[in-house]
């Protein structure tokens, strides 16, 4: 499964040309996406490989929580991981998957469901000349992250220690479209109220 994930870092990487991302922001449940298509781009860049930070929801973020706890044990998320970020919610961390984000992961953050309803919204609603983009919750994941902390001051801080500025060129990958069309058009005509991140 993992080798079968480079084939989409492999095309992205083709498509990009001589751009080369400053950040690659990666969705991760069990961590075999996010730790496949980083793996790829650690190959291709080396010691100038792009700042990687993984996102995961705060019900379901088994990475996020391995990460924080950094004493060699994986952490896991135990209970319903009651998420719409439905395909994230794995409670395991995938441990080939773990031994490469822990060397080249900078950054884990814990979402909560409301950004990445941000981010969906964003995406299917864009400013005029941006192409439209239909994104499901987990596939919105790292847009979602990347937007709240570029609009939310309250992430200043945040945004800046991850070097992220007016010339940065931020990658992510879309792996979900609208699966569940009523859930998606519920999601995207709902309220969306702001919640914290962890990081």
């Amino acid at each position: 499964i993992m080798q079968g994930y480079i084939t989409m870092a492999v095309e992205v990487y083709e498509q990009l040309g001589n751009i080369k991302p400053t950040h690659i922001i990666l969705q991760a449940g069990v961590g075999s996406f996010a730790s496949s298509i980083l793996g790829f781009f650690v190959n291709v860049y080396g010691s100038e490989r792009p700042v990687a930070t993984i996102v995961e929801p705060n019900f379901a973020d088994c990475i996020f929580r391995t990460a924080a706890a950094n004493d060699g044990t994986l952490h896991k998320v135990k209970g319903d991981m009651n998420t719409i970020m439905a395909g994230l919610a794995c409670g395991e961390p995938n441990p080939i998957a773990w031994d490469i984000m822990k060397d080249y992961a900078d950054y884990s953050v814990s979402i909560p469901d409301e950004v990445a309803a941000l981010g969906m919204r964003i995406l299917g609603n864009p400013l005029s000349g941006d192409e439209r983009i239909i994104a499901g919750e987990s596939g919105a994941a790292g847009f979602s992250f990347a937007m709240e902390i570029l609009m939310n001051p309250r992430y200043r801080g945040l945004k800046e220690q991850m070097g992220i500025g007016k010339d940065s060129c931020l990658l992510f990958f879309n792996t979900e479209g609208d699966t569940d069309k009523d859930n998606y058009r519920k999601i995207v005509w709902g309220i969306n109220k702001r919640h914290s991140i962890e990081f």
